[in-house]
Order: structure tokens, then sequence, then C-alpha cells
């Protein structure tokens, strides 16, 4: 089975049943993590079960533009020979990689070369003033067009700061910690709650020094960081889409291995469970600061929950698949507190919601998140995943339960964050077909 070109397309039958067990591609927060700090670090770091996907592509292919040694062995096996980063002779282009623009902003603010930071027309149009705002006020020269990208950095001597984040942002809090490195105090963000916490654990394992007081995490400068020794774990906003197929496919009993368990990532477990999923977790260890274990799941009768507050920023990613999962469920599901969704690489609030429609879905759009009474049963339609890689995972797997089957085009896209999705899932046993 292969998807040929950019847009690609799905054909997918109802009837699918989700059985075995599987893993899934590394993290992907983690691997734009790991290349920006092997990068940033002097010295030969080692890099094992790397996302090679089009966002993590793209920061690969920045660093290596800043004069980063990057050596693959293969598609995930990466040594990174860094510390000597140096001027670009073009603008770094991050396509569609928001996590990667915003984090690499950060980490120019504090070098004695100048930069511009570009991407796609998608990327564009997502807000950067997030991160521009709090790094002027530590004295970064950064300018944008009309809040967005490019951004035009030069060089500029920065001082530590105590930023009180408006919403709880893991890009925002990183780009800040990131850049604190190289100022000339220690750099304080409080945030409102919790956010991923991925940069400062790898911060912690490279040398850095950074402590935590509540929601008040404080970086200290630090010259020189320690090479980076890593295997980066499953990613568990890639084991999502597995996860709900499985619990809403009739007959499927399916387990995922090796998934990064962080907390701060896991608020779609807590929700799932609450709405009486059978999930069962095991072989629970801690691979490079980070808790990992299988996860195995049964088709369950779910019921309607209400979500909102902290639960929401930890699993921002994940309410796309989460409106699949709704519409199967028993009563009403009310989420809130989203607002966020609206300006990720597309508003997942209406694209969903528009594109499930066409599946014969009824849902109730809110400005900050949405309202399902199901369950609903879906019909057959052409839907299309709009470039956003969580949109087209989360419709092929309404399209495996809708009773006349689904086409989804763009579904190539899937590829930004979990390359051989479709091939996954019909290896697991799903009904479908690319071309």
């Amino acid at each position: 089975m292969k998807t040929d070109g950019k847009r690609g397309r799905l054909i997918l039958r109802p009837g699918g049943v989700l059985r075995g067990e599987v893993a899934v591609p590394g993290d992907k927060s983690i691997s734009h993590r790991a290349v920006m700090l092997a990068s940033m670090a002097r010295g030969a770091s080692e890099i094992r079960n790397w996302l090679a996907a089009g966002d993590t592509e793209a920061t690969l292919g920045a660093m290596r533009a800043l004069g980063a040694d990057i050596t693959r062995h293969d598609a995930n096996a990466l040594t990174i020979d860094g510390g000597n980063l140096r001027e670009a002779t073009a603008p770094l282009n991050l396509m569609n990689a928001g996590t990667g623009i915003r984090l690499l902003a950060g980490i120019m603010a504090g070098q004695s070369f100048p930069s511009v930071l570009d991407g796609s027309e998608q990327l564009r149009r997502r807000p950067m003033k997030r991160i521009t705002t709090p790094l002027q006020q530590m004295g970064a020269e950064i300018e944008s067009d009309n809040g967005g990208c490019p951004l035009r950095i030069r060089p500029a001597a920065l001082k530590g700061i105590t930023y009180e984040m408006p919403v709880a942002s893991a890009q925002v809090k990183s780009a800040i910690l990131l850049s604190g490195l190289y100022g000339d105090s220690p750099t304080t963000v409080i945030q409102p709650g919790p956010a991923r916490d991925h940069t400062e654990r790898m911060l912690r394992s490279l040398g850095a020094r950074v402590s935590e007081d509540g929601n008040a995490i404080t970086v200290y400068p630090h010259d020189e960081l320690a090479p980076l020794d890593l295997t980066v774990p499953g990613d568990f906003s890639s084991a999502a889409f597995l996860l709900v197929a499985g619990l809403i496919a009739p007959g499927s009993d399916l387990t995922i291995k090796g998934v990064n368990l962080n907390p701060t990532r896991t608020g779609l477990l807590d929700v799932l469970e609450e709405m009486g999923a059978d999930i069962e977790l095991s072989n629970l260890t801690e691979q490079a600061g980070e808790p990992i274990g299988d996860i195995r799941v049964k088709t369950s009768q779910l019921e309607g929950v209400d979500i909102g507050g902290e639960t929401v920023v930890r699993m921002i990613d994940e309410f796309p698949i989460l409106m699949v999962a709704a519409l199967r469920a028993e009563g009403e599901t009310l989420v809130r507190d989203a607002r966020e969704l609206r300006v990720k690489e597309t508003d997942r609030i209406a694209v969903m919601a528009g594109e499930l429609r066409k599946l014969g879905a009824n849902i109730e759009e809110r400005d900050d998140g949405f309202r399902i009474v199901g369950p609903q049963a879906l019909t057959g339609a052409q839907v299309d995943g709009h470039d956003d890689h969580r949109i087209a995972m989360s419709l092929t797997v309404a399209g495996m339960i809708s009773a006349e089957g689904a086409v989804v085009t763009d579904a190539a896209c899937a590829g930004d964050s979990f390359p051989g999705f479709a091939e996954t899932l019909g290896d697991l046993g799903a009904l479908l077909v690319a071309d």
C-alpha cells in the first residue's frame, strides 16, 4: 500500500476490526527538541527512534542550515555534532512546524548572528506574538509581519525576566526557557496550568539548571550543554488515533507498545476512562526521563463527558479524535476552555465540525469548544484533511465506523506526524485503500 503525492486519498470501507500489537512513531514534541538541543550542545549526541516526519524534518533541515553536523544512520537514528551554530545563508524554512519555529525563535534570540525564520502559508497564518512579546521583554531584537512569520531576529543582549503566561502553552514556555539560557540572570515562567514539560526534562538531562516552584519554572544561564543520548519514546498524540479507533470499532482488541505517558500529555486517557473506556496500562517504566508503557484498548460503550480547565491543555492535540469518540458516546459531551483549537494548523473546531457534518454528524460549535449528543450514526461522504495531519487522521477513523464508508482526500498530510498511518491501520485490520 502506498500514498502518492502530497494530497493522497484514502478509501475507507466499513467493518474493519483492529487487533494486534503495534508501535507508533517517536514522539514529535521530543524529536523537535532533541534535534535543537543536540545542535546547541557541544559534542556528539546520539538520538534513536527519532520521528522522521514532515514537521520534524523541517526542524532538522533548519538546524543543519545553522551549522549542525548531522549524520543519519537510517531514517530514525541520528548523530548530531553540535555546539557551533552559525549564520544560515538563507531564511530558515520551518514549513508547517509551529513547534519548530516557536522554539527556534527562542534559541536564535540569543545568538551572535542574525536569522530569518519562515514557513508555509499555513504557518504564516499562525500567531507569533505570543512568543515575540516575552522575547522582546527579554531584550530580543525580533520583528514579525502582522504578528506572524517571517520572524526577523538580530543579535541582542538578553536579560532574565519573570513572565506570567496568559494561557498555558508548552511552545511559549519553551521559547522563553531556551532564550533564558543566554540571559544575564535567571528567567522565570509562571504558567496558569500544566503544559508539556519535555523542554525542562531534556534541559536537565543536558546539565542545565532548571528549578520548579509550583507553576513557576526557572532556568539559569548556561554556557554549554552536554551531549544527548536519547531513545525517543512513542508519541502519545499519534497513539491517540489508534486508541480511539480500537475503542469504537466493533470487536477490536489492540495493544500500543512503548508509548510516552508523560502526565502533561495524557489528558485524553483520563477523559476516555471517565467515559467508560476499557483501557489497561502495562510494562510501565522510564526512558530518558520520560514515563512510558503499553496501552491495551478494547471496544467499549462510551458515555458523554464534560471537559474544561486544566485537562484541556493536557490533551489539546487530541480534540479532533475526541470529537469522533464523542459521536459514538451515549449522552452529551461538552468541551469548553479550548479556544486554542481555533489557531492550530487549522481552526480545528470549525474544520472538524464541518467535515463530520458531511458524514451526517450533528455538532454544535461554540467559541471555545463544542457540544455533541450521541450516539450518532455516520453515513458515507468525501471529506478533506485540509493539510492538517490531525484532521486527516481523525476523519480516517470516522470513515472506518461510517455505515457506507468514506473517502478522505489530502490524507497524505498524516505524514507530518505519523508516517505510515494508513499502512498501520491496514495492517491492524482496517478496510482501506490508498490511491
